[in-house]
């Protein structure tokens, strides 16, 4: 008896890993041919989710459900369409102008690594940039000749961009109207197919994980770029407001996200001065491990319950399946699913 009780356990974690690898490799096919309308329908949802809140307030203050749907998604709206017209040609003019200086950041570096270089050399180091001075060489000339080629072809193609950005951001617009206004009804249509005591536990996971996560997360990237916002301009960095946004939007992405939108900006600086470079560093992570040790703590709390192994393989596997997309709602996913998992199992327990 023991025996083929500890055989079906082999056998059970031996086809786990297969099955789980072949569920990974179809659901990122999936994706990968339905990934316009799962990411417009993703963003309606999340923007519905988190619209929600104001809804609920505003019904309470004795509106109807069609008329705060409409009253917050106004608001929304004129917001988006303030911040279009203000803030994103800023960006959109720093951006250009940083690609645009990008061959002469690059022969800032060579000649600082040379000075590196010969400074080593006089008190006798062991460094040679020769290698690296080469490949910015090689990198200079590959960058001019992209930006000649696509010069001549991306006016049409930005135009066109920018054309479908408005048509799907209003197709979000509209479906997050819809499921602030019809969502409850199609959710308990689609949960009624599930048994009882799986329904219950997965719609408080997902208003748990999908509502506190999303928010959480968006209040704290807020947070980092209206801090970095002030700093940068005080100590005059180039592209302030495009660096301290890159920053702030890197936090969404869980855990890795701050790291690389920091090492990108710290980078970009230090391309230009050695100095500010550092300086723009060391404030970008004082005010990381404030956001970090401080606030997060407070908005998050640990309601997700995943242990961090277990973190950095639902971030591996999100991205696997649907690239940038998947690793943002990673970690939501596999709170949900251990949320659900464990009230059912606590649900089965107590009825034993």
């Amino acid at each position: 008896m023991h025996r083929s009780a500890t055989f079906k356990n082999l056998l059970f974690y031996g086809l786990s890993g297969p099955i789980i690898a072949l569920n990974v490799w179809i659901l990122s096919q999936l994706f990968n041919f339905f990934q316009h309308p799962i990411t417009i329908l993703s963003v309606a949802a999340i923007l519905a989710f988190l619209l929600n809140y104001l809804v609920n307030f505003f019904e309470r203050a004795y509106l109807s459900r069609t008329q705060a749907v409409t009253l917050v998604l106004l608001v929304t709206l004129m917001v988006f369409v303030i911040l279009g017209v203000t803030l994103v040609p800023v960006i959109i003019d720093q951006a250009t102008q940083l690609l645009n200086k990008i061959p002469n950041l690059l022969t800032t570096s060579q000649s600082n690594l040379l000075f590196l270089e010969k400074l080593a050399r006089e008190r006798r180091l062991p460094l040679d940039f020769t290698v690296v001075s080469k490949q910015i060489n090689a990198n200079i000339q590959i960058y001019i000749q992209n930006i000649v080629q696509q010069v001549a072809s991306g006016a049409v193609g930005f135009a066109s961009s920018i054309v479908l950005w408005i048509l799907d951001f209003i197709l979000v617009i509209v479906l997050a109207f819809y499921m602030l206004l019809y969502g409850d009804t199609v959710w308990f249509g689609l949960s009624s197919l599930l048994p009882d005591n799986i329904r219950e536990p997965l719609t408080k996971s997902i208003q748990l994980n999908f509502h506190y996560f999303f928010l959480s997360q968006i209040l704290l990237a807020l947070f980092i770029t209206a801090c970095l916002i002030p700093i940068f301009l005080v100590l005059k960095v180039p592209f302030a407001l495009l660096f301290a946004i890159v920053i702030g939007i890197s936090q969404l992405v869980p855990v890795i996200g701050a790291t690389l939108g920091i090492g990108l900006v710290t980078v970009l600086v230090l391309l230009q001065n050695w100095s500010l470079g550092l300086q723009v560093g060391l404030a970008s992570v004082i005010m990381q491990q404030v956001k970090d040790n401080f606030l997060a703590p407070r908005l998050i709390g640990n309601f997700i319950g995943l242990n961090p192994l277990w973190i950095f393989v639902a971030i591996l596997m999100g991205f696997e399946i649907a690239g940038l997309f998947g690793t943002i709602v990673a970690i939501p996913i596999a709170g949900t699913i251990k949320g659900t998992y464990d009230t059912f199992k606590a649900s089965k327990l107590q009825d034993q």
